[in-house]
């Protein structure tokens, strides 16, 4: 619904215990800062909004570009996260 909003492609998504990873694109003009914002920020408003419990995230995070490395290996290394 977010990246829907916010023009992102979500293309791979898994939600481990205690974090999560998320495998987008998006295109040139938004700063990975911004997405993460995106994310973060709008995920815990709707999340507070529709449930009792209250999640919060830290405000750490980590960003990796794509570049030289493939599509397909990018999913890979997020589905090896669950091995």
């Amino acid at each position: 619904e977010i990246c829907d909003d916010k023009d992102i492609e979500l293309v791979e998504a898994k939600i481990m215990d205690d974090h999560v990873h998320l495998f987008v694109g998006s295109p040139p003009k938004n700063a990975p800062s911004l997405l993460v914002n995106w994310l973060k920020g709008i995920s815990a408003r709707y999340y507070n909004d529709r449930h009792d419990d209250r999640i919060k995230w830290t405000r750490s995070y980590y960003v990796g570009t794509a570049g030289s490395v493939s599509k397909d290996a990018i999913e890979q290394y997020i589905w090896e996260q669950y091995e």
